[in-house]
């Protein structure tokens, strides 16, 4: 009889490099929240899922309201961990934003970042793409 290894959900890969990947960006995403709290941020939501994908993390600062994209990188082989932000990406990015104020007043302003780690270096992109469809708010 024959063992099955259990498969991901979602395509997903049980790799070593893929669970080194995946701790990589959960400690990024960490270093990220304690950065936005740091700099006077509310974090609303963490890893918040829609059908349109995962937002990394929404948070809002007075009346500006982020979606942000955590992208963690110990080398540049593949260029700035921005970089790696692709149009599609920021789509799913937008749709989410509109899924997740659905049923929410907007009364914000709202805004999609990039926070780019780098061999552990911060970089926060305000304003990193916007939603230039003609449903913006």
């Amino acid at each position: 009889m024959a063992i099955k290894t259990p498969r991901p959900q979602n395509g997903g890969d049980l790799s070593a490099d893929n669970m080194h990947n995946k701790r990589l960006g959960a400690k990024g995403e960490a270093q990220a929240r304690r950065y936005l709290r740091l700099h006077g941020w509310k974090i609303l939501e963490k890893n918040f899922k829609s059908p349109f994908g995962e937002v990394d993390i929404i948070a809002r600062k007075g009346e500006v309201t982020a979606f942000i994209e955590v992208k963690t990188r110990l080398t540049d082989n593949f260029g700035a961990p921005s970089q790696a932000v692709t149009k599609q990406r920021q789509r799913r990015y937008i749709m989410g934003a509109r899924y997740y104020f659905a049923n929410r007043e907007i009364g914000c302003t709202v805004r999609f970042d990039i926070i780019e780690i780098y061999r552990g270096q911060l970089k926060h992109i305000e304003n990193a793409f916007r939603d230039s469809s003609r449903y913006a708010h």
